[in-house]
């Protein structure tokens, strides 16, 4: 079976792209793809016990690859196939956290003669990553789901910044997921300066997976391969022009995805433009995103723990069970910063991301009170015009 046929309506809008993606791979790559079975995109019982109430049954369910407003690339046991939202769900949607994302499982229905499907819902999530979407309105702006590493990626020369790599691994333990750092472009600089990296990520507590690569010399590519499990899901996420799509085509083996050069200043360009995954030679999953040029965290207690457990054991030594860490008497926190066991830059990015994560938090809260109370207004309104 081919994988998208190349009709004239369907060259435009989003899946342009898609075929010129799909036209570079070989046979084998688009007979994967296919022929990739349920289990081996990542559905587990946990996710057909779901199905089974939400979707009348497992046969209806795919998952989704690629998103661009109201239309979806899906993949399933038959292969790709193209979807739109039904009308019911988006009219039933809150906010646009509960529309589908890449990495959702979706309930789906197709005609024989239908050249899309339906979608008529989500299951629920097992992981996610999101952040507060750009802007003052608190809404949440969905970045992946079901993914089960996000592996933040930042370049040894220009991009490296230990404060926003906190905020990306806030994030990803909030959604439920393993982070993981992966430091690109270590052919740029000496190798004295990667060590000195690596030894801030240590004194700064982030103990989580750490590799390293070279997109030119590939010094670390097989590395970060084998990291890559069957079955899994990764999704890669980082600033604009450190080399995520780049370091992908080595995974795939081929230029699948378009790249560009960075600025004469370091800064990175934007190369791809919408998330997707894609499926590896091996069974891995990866999905690629945009670059982000800003990632708000909002209701990410359970993630700034984590990620800060040093000053959260700490502070189970407070005097006080609610103690601030600011200029209370037997604070173990404020103790720990004066001996030097405790980073200052560090601490202080702790308690600007717990204070940001309340106040969008509530922001958050406010709003969605606010479309849950129209919504009520409106079926309320269309009832009564009905009994008049």
């Amino acid at each position: 079976m081919q994988l998208l046929a190349r009709d004239d309506r369907f060259l435009c809008g989003i899946y342009r792209r898609d075929l010129k993606v799909i036209g570079q791979l070989g046979a084998h790559d688009q007979h994967r793809m296919n022929t990739a079975t349920r289990e081996a995109l990542g559905w587990t019982p946990w996710f057909a016990a779901h199905a089974r109430t939400q979707c009348g049954g497992a046969e209806s369910v795919a998952r989704v690859v690629a998103v661009d407003r109201d239309q979806l690339l899906l993949l399933d046991d038959s292969g790709a196939l193209r979807a739109r939202l039904a009308g019911k769900f988006l009219y039933e949607a809150v906010s646009a956290a509960d529309l589908p994302c890449v990495g959702d499982w979706v309930c789906a229905d197709r005609a024989p003669a239908d050249d899309f499907a339906l979608v008529h819902g989500v299951l629920p999530r097992r992981t996610s990553l999101r952040r507060k979407a750009a802007g003052g309105a608190g809404d949440i702006q969905m970045i992946a789901a079901n993914v089960d590493v996000v592996i933040v990626v930042q370049s040894c020369d220009y991009d490296f910044n230990l404060k926003r790599l906190e905020r990306y691994l806030v994030m990803a333990r909030a959604g439920g997921a393993e982070p993981a750092v992966l430091l690109t472009k270590t052919d740029l600089v000496e190798p004295a300066v990667v060590a000195g990296q690596m030894a801030q990520l240590s004194h700064a507590a982030i103990d989580v997976p750490v590799m390293t690569l070279s997109n030119v010399t590939l010094d670390g590519m097989d590395a970060l391969r084998r990291a890559l499990e069957p079955g899994r899901t990764y999704c890669f996420v980082g600033s604009s022009g450190v080399g995520k799509s780049t370091l992908i085509n080595g995974l795939i083996g081929r230029a699948a995805l378009e790249t560009s050069a960075v600025s004469g200043t370091g800064e990175g360009r934007h190369t791809t433009v919408r998330r997707e995954l894609m499926v590896l030679a091996h069974g891995a999953m990866v999905i690629d995103n945009p670059g982000m040029r800003e990632f708000g965290v909002l209701g990410a207690g359970d993630g700034i723990d984590a990620s800060y457990a040093d000053i959260t054991g700490r502070a189970r030594d407070c005097r006080f069970r609610d103690c601030t860490h600011t200029s209370e008497p037997g604070c173990a926190v404020r103790q720990a910063l004066a001996s030097g066991d405790i980073d200052a830059d560090h601490f202080e990015n702790f308690l600007k991301l717990r204070k940001e994560s309340a106040f969008h938090e509530l922001s958050y809260a406010e709003r969605r009170q606010k479309d849950k109370d129209f919504g009520r207004f409106i079926k309320t309104a269309k009832k009564e015009l009905g009994d008049d």
